[in-house]
């Protein structure tokens, strides 16, 4: 099975490109389940249903977020009807939404998707891994889930690496977000699950994480706030990372970075440029 995911999207230079994107992307390549991490899509902070319904529109499978889930008020009414949004799995009991869903993909797999996010210079949260352990309990890959994507969402290199091996040889990827930048970690990791600590943003690179430069950099050097941060509109990147799974086992085979646009090297998947061949 063919799996991409797709970083933090950014404002409307990180919407724009994924949707410009995204469906060539999915017919040219055949991929068969895409997650977008769309927390930040809404102007920086948070998503609305309607940002959410393009995505889905434009090819999107399953949309996860982070830390700025709720930044858009209404998203704690829609996220109980929208089967395709995912808030982190970790959030206490009785809180809206889902963490965790089983998707039926393309070509009819079903995939499961997680979304935790990370403790460490993060929000008090539960525990990612008991709330990801009990979620893989109900739901384990072989029986019920053909594949099974992660979404970390976690400032800490250290504790997104310990999640990797945490559940190596048990789903077929586990990715970082938050931290905007695409890492070179990628690799499968010996249980056979596909690892990457972060897989980048969509957005203008020519920013701080997203956002336009001044305002950030002012801060930092006067420690000052003057202003607001707002999204950067300039020629934006479409970040993420490509997965191909074995059918029977569900585990990666092949994991490489897919970079497109703007200001960073860009990079196509070599095991999807064999097979348009």
């Amino acid at each position: 099975m063919r799996l991409l995911f797709i970083g933090d999207i950014v404002g409307r230079a990180g919407r724009n490109i994924v949707l410009n994107r995204l469906p060539g992307l999915v017919e040219q390549y055949g991929i068969d389940f895409v997650v977008i991490n769309g927390e930040n899509s809404a102007a920086g902070f948070g998503i609305t249903e309607a940002i959410l319904q393009d995505l889905i529109d434009a090819g999107g499978d399953a949309i996860t977020t982070g830390n700025h889930v709720w930044d858009q008020r209404d998203a704690l009414v829609f996220c109980e009807r929208q089967p395709a949004f995912l808030r982190p799995v970790n959030y206490p009991s009785g809180v809206p939404g889902k963490g965790a869903n089983l998707y039926t993909a393309r070509n009819g797999a079903n995939v499961l998707v997680m979304n935790a996010m990370g403790r460490v210079y993060m929000d008090a949260m539960d525990c990612p891994f008991n709330a990801i352990e009990k979620e893989l309990a109900a739901c384990p890959m072989g029986e019920f889930a053909d594949a099974t994507i992660v979404d970390f969402h976690a400032e800490a290199t250290s504790e997104k690496e310990a999640m990797g091996h945490f559940l190596d040889g048990r789903v077929s990827l586990v990715v970082g977000t938050h931290t905007h930048v695409p890492t070179s970690d990628y690799r499968v990791l010996p249980g056979g699950t596909a690892y990457m600590s972060d897989a980048g943003m969509c957005g203008d690179y020519d920013s701080v994480l997203g956002m336009e430069k001044e305002e950030p950099v002012r801060r930092f050097v006067t420690k000052i706030p003057s202003g607001r941060f707002t999204p950067a509109l300039g020629e934006p990147t479409l970040c993420g990372v490509a997965v191909d799974t074995d059918d029977a086992s569900g585990l990666a085979v092949a994991v490489e970075p897919l970079r497109l646009g703007g200001h960073l090297a860009q990079h196509i998947p070599s095991f999807w440029e064999k097979s348009s061949n």
